[in-house]
């Protein structure tokens, strides 16, 4: 090998290397080599690759030392500091824990094995880690195999048995904070092993916060609010229209409101003789006469199985491709500040917005042993919940519709009744659905009834969503013991 050469400059050297033909960049003892500013000569790609990854691994093992050098110097510093060692909090340099001060403030340790998590984000007792879930809990014991590995090598190697238990909790100042118990077999160099358990701690901190870009969005977007009606909805729709012309149609709001009138094929036969819309239909040309410069369009669609995809399919290649849908309900109380948002989180080829409204309780359970509910009650625990397992409310474009469906297989397109627009946007899109609370959508309660020919998730989560929306678990369960104390008496 043909050793190294230096181009002295005042105070600095460079240096450059040359490499033999088959050299390799992992056997070079060489400090000249490590220190080299350029090596020669790189006659092929993959040779090209390894002193990258050489060098790349000289670099991080660095900045290691570095960090391990700032460590000493701040638990040698923390001896004087006016807190003393509570400065130096482990692991070193990360933020310390946050400290509650009350008890409303503690952070909450979730448990959980290889298989289950307990005290899920639904309030279940216990559920089936999966997905990302899983793969953190597997990543995490990987990781505290590889540390206790690194400690006791070569005098013992440890390999996993099982989780005993597994604790964690986010804190929002320094990050995702585990505890593990572990039983491992421990193995010595001899071969004699014993099987032992060891308590880690680890932490997976917040790194640095980061800026994503996002395509720019307006506030003067129109918005198309498709409503949806059956024949169990024609009760609500006087409410309906006197709130939307408040909202919208006296402050010049830029929307354009169209109803989807749903027959089934029973109602459809009889419509020109007993229109079970004739009443809504009047109304809708009142308010037009009210108000001459709003035209409040409507469809009408005959089907046994009322999908939103079936409906959208119509709605789609009626409007443009610009178009920015907000699919809404006859029970959904609309207001400018919700508008707004919606043409802010649904971005055209970027994002589509599923707001989680805030649904009351039946007034029966809320406002129990009380004279009458209140008018307009505060959005309080009392009052209602977040219903996250409602999904009807979206914003989209059509233009990201129609892309999604395009990407729909054959198949899945058979049964098209049996996913909604979400389950769509989740499986066939590449878009961001962006779904959070909203606390400007409100619904009023009233009886929802669930279809079962929507398929079986669709059901599921509609006779779920009905069930939660009747009262908090405290307020129905004082109802029950009050009946069970007069059926004892």
């Amino acid at each position: 090998m043909d050793k190294r050469e230096a181009a002295a400059r005042p105070g600095l050297k460079y240096y450059h290397y040359k490499l033999d033909k088959d050299s390799d960049p992992y056997k070079e003892d060489d400090e000249q080599f490590k220190n080299a500013l350029t090596v020669h000569p790189v006659s092929e790609p993959e040779q090209m690759y390894r002193l990258h990854k050489h060098f790349t691994q000289l670099e991080l093992q660095r900045t290691y030392n570095e960090i391990a050098k700032l460590q000493a110097e701040i638990k040698n510093v923390s001896v004087v500091a006016f807190d003393g060692n509570r400065t130096s909090q482990w692991p070193v340099g990360i933020t310390a824990p946050f400290e509650p001060k009350t008890r409303f403030e503690v952070l909450r340790w979730e448990y959980f094995t290889e298989e289950h998590v307990y005290l899920c984000a639904d309030g279940s007792p216990k559920c089936e880690l999966r997905g990302v879930d899983r793969l953190d809990v597997v990543d995490v014991i990987g990781a505290a195999l590889e540390q206790l590995n690194d400690k006791y090598r070569p005098a013992l190697r440890l390999t996993k048995q099982q989780l005993i238990n597994g604790y964690r909790r986010f804190d929002p100042t320094r990050g995702m904070e585990y505890t593990l118990d572990l039983q491992l077999e421990a193995l010595s160099p001899q071969g004699h092993s014993r099987s032992i358990a060891k308590r880690v701690h680890l932490v997976r901190p917040l790194s640095g916060i980061e800026i994503i870009p996002m395509p720019y969005v307006t506030e003067a977007t129109r918005v198309h609010v498709i409503v949806p009606l059956a024949l169990h909805d024609r009760g609500h729709v006087d409410r309906f229209l006197e709130a939307f012309a408040t909202g919208a149609f006296e402050s010049s709001e830029n929307t354009v409101l169209t109803f989807l009138f749903i027959y089934d094929p029973l109602e459809a036969q009889q419509v020109r003789h007993n229109d079970i819309f004739a009443g809504i239909k009047a109304q809708i040309a009142g308010y037009e006469r009210k108000y001459p410069a709003v035209e409040i369009p409507w469809i009408s669609v005959k089907t046994e199985t009322p999908a939103q995809i079936k409906f959208m399919d119509i709605i789609s290649k009626k409007d443009p491709v610009d178009t920015l849908f907000f699919l809404a309900d006859v029970n959904t109380n609309l207001n400018s500040e919700f508008l707004n948002r919606c043409r802010m989180n649904a971005i055209n080829n970027w994002q589509v917005f599923f707001p989680v409204h805030f649904q009351d309780f039946h007034p029966a359970v809320a406002y129990h042993n009380q004279p009458a509910p209140p008018a307009a009650a505060d959005m309080v625990k009392e009052a209602g919940h977040f219903d996250r397992g409602a999904f009807d409310e979206a914003c989209f474009y059509n233009a990201d519709y129609m892309a999604t469906r395009a990407h729909m297989a054959p198949d899945v397109q058979d049964n098209e009744e049996l996913l909604d627009v979400y389950d769509v946007f989740v499986r066939y899109s590449s878009l961001h659905v962006f779904r959070a609370v909203e606390p400007a959508l409100r619904k009023r309660h009233r009886p929802q009834p669930c279809n079962l020919r929507l398929g079986e998730d669709v059901y599921h989560r509609c006779v779920q969503s009905s069930l939660e929306g009747l009262g908090s678990r405290s307020q129905l369960a004082m109802l029950l013991f009050e009946q069970e104390h007069r059926n004892s008496t």
